[in-house]
């Protein structure tokens, strides 16, 4: 049995443990100021939080407009499987709300990790807090 659970809720149920890792990975880490970090959507979203025993590692939430965002897993649970774990709860829940796609806008150099979940490359690359970022969409419908 997988030492990881995860959490599905709201935000005011959520919020604690996944600012922690927001504040962690975004803001210290990628140097996203603080402003841009927190936003209305939070409130209105579905957030996803996963934990190692009672210890947040990683969150992302999903948005109203089928939208992935704020993925983030700390840096001490990279590369284990974690992010792919937390991705394939939201396309999961995605499915059981038969929404019709999901779309994120993916830093450049998670695009594999992405597509490797099946998500495709929409678009050209863009700045989003001076960082790469490109538009990517998974197709639910008929899966």
């Amino acid at each position: 049995m997988s030492p990881f659970t995860i959490r599905t809720g709201r935000w005011d149920e959520l919020q604690n443990d996944a600012k922690l890792i927001r504040e962690q990975v975004f803001i210290h880490e990628q140097q996203i100021p603080v402003e841009d970090e927190w936003d209305a959507e939070d409130a209105v979203s579905v957030h996803f939080v996963v934990y190692d025993q009672d210890q947040p590692i990683a969150t992302a939430r999903l948005l109203q407009n089928n939208s992935v965002g704020r993925v983030a897993v700390l840096k001490s649970y990279r590369g284990v499987g974690i992010g792919k774990l937390l991705m394939q709860q939201i396309i999961q829940q995605a499915k059981h709300e038969q929404r019709e796609f999901l779309k994120l806008s993916s830093q450049v150099h998670a695009i594999q990790f992405y597509a490797s979940l099946g998500f495709n490359v929409e678009g050209e690359e863009y700045l989003d807090c001076a960082i790469p970022h490109i538009d990517m969409r998974l197709v639910l419908t008929g899966i």
